[in-house]
């Protein structure tokens, strides 16, 4: 048995990530409502303790996981240190003296407590004094009601609002006005707004090397001019080579030898997260660190199903989410960039294995798992685990990430 798991980011008004919610099932089957609550919180926080580690999964923020009155009852939010975890309240719990007594004593112990997809019903005042957060959900809540729990909860300001299925920019200024502290969804993950933007020297310089990586047939001369008439392109792939990741046992001196050492797929790689990088500047670093997630899961899912495009899956996970860090339509950024074919219709057109692979691991960042559960099948991939290839896609980005950051 191995467990699925997903992982959702909750930012704040900066953008900047503020904790994750985990999404914890035991197999694509038991889905909400076909399991027992409790069952489901018991299995989430035996993954968090047992089979994953709630720190590879969080990156050290806090998590929201969410407990059904029986396991409040049964202290399995006190199975994780306070620090590490927010107490989720689901919203079938009823509100009651039993409900209000574990959360008193959960708050006396340290834990931020926060209520999932709330209902404003009078009888949650008496539960306010010992309240961290709000979740709202913008999907369930008309406009006018939410106004009505902003301004009921104004004499409460220890208590902060969570605006989640945030899906547009829009929806995040409005909450954003109205005093929401922290916001949930993929409207980070959809431009902003559609504008022309031109591609710096720097960027194209890089949009050419990644043309000229795409190619079957690598041009080696062709692509250590490239480097060698940018300094700074130049200094960060050498800084790259010769980082901890590669264990080299001597130190990589020249543009060849990097790009020799690395090899024609990592050489992609290291190419398509610092373009992504570069563009993506004003960008939460969560945005990129989903591509490189994706980039990752889905060439792991090409390995596992045998496919030869191992280099395009990357690359297509890596570009997926290009059109929000460019603030463009994904159609007007394809035209500028020289990608494969095969990359730009599972982009623009969802369309073909490479698509599959991308949709499959939407799916799962998502805790849809009817969709994966089926795209799992269509793709002949239901023997491999593929919790454990998501699950090595999100350290390997966290470990890019550092790499990166170290070549700033």
């Amino acid at each position: 048995m191995y467990f699925y798991a997903a992982r959702q980011p909750i930012l704040n008004v900066e953008k900047e990530l503020y904790a994750y919610e985990l999404l914890f099932r035991d197999g694509v089957d038991n889905v909400f409502p076909e399991i027992d609550g409790d069952l489901a919180t018991s299995r989430i926080v035996e993954g968090a303790q047992i089979n994953f580690g709630l720190q590879d999964l969080t990156d050290n923020k806090p998590a929201f996981i969410n407990f059904t009155l029986d396991t409040i009852v049964k202290k399995y939010p006190t199975m994780m240190a306070p620090e590490s975890l927010v107490v989720e309240i689901l919203e079938t719990v009823q509100p009651g003296k039993r409900l209000l007594a574990e959360v008193q004593k959960l708050k006396e112990l340290g834990y931020t407590l926060a209520l999932d997809d709330y209902e404003h019903k009078p009888v949650w005042r008496h539960f306010f004094p010992y309240i961290d957060l709000i979740k709202v959900d913008l999907r369930e809540t008309e406009r006018d009601q939410v106004e009505v729990i902003v301004k009921d909860l104004a004499s409460y300001p220890k208590i902060a609002l969570l605006a989640e299925k945030v899906e547009t920019l829009e929806e995040f200024e409005w909450c954003k006005s109205l005093g929401f502290k922290y916001f949930q969804g993929f409207f980070f993950s959809k431009p902003e707004m559609v504008k022309t933007k031109n591609l710096s020297p720097a960027q194209m310089t890089l949009a050419e090397l990644l043309y000229e990586t795409s190619n079957e047939d690598v041009n080696l001369p062709k692509i250590t001019q490239i480097f060698e008439r940018d300094i700074n392109l130049s200094y960060k792939l050498l800084r790259y080579a010769n980082s901890a990741a590669f264990n080299r046992v001597s130190e990589i001196a020249t543009i060849k030898q990097a790009i020799i050492s690395l090899g024609h797929l990592e050489l992609k790689k290291f190419l398509s997260l610092l373009f992504s990088a570069q563009v993506g500047d004003s960008k939460p670093d969560e945005l990129l660190k989903m591509s490189m997630i994706r980039a990752r899961f889905c060439e792991q899912l090409a390995i596992a199903e045998g496919s030869q495009d191992i280099g395009k899956a990357f690359l297509t996970g890596m570009m997926s989410l290009i059109d929000a860090i460019l603030d463009e339509s994904i159609e007007k950024v394809m035209e500028q960039l020289p990608l494969a074919a095969e990359i730009k219709q599972a982009l623009i057109n969802n369309e073909g294995k490479l698509a599959e692979f991308l949709s499959l691991a939407k799916a799962f960042e998502r805790g849809n798992w009817s969709q994966e559960s089926n795209l799992e099948k269509e793709l002949n991939l239901q023997a491999v685990e593929i919790p454990a290839l998501y699950t090595e896609a999100l350290n390997w980005a966290d470990e890019q990430m550092d790499v990166l950051h170290a070549t700033e």
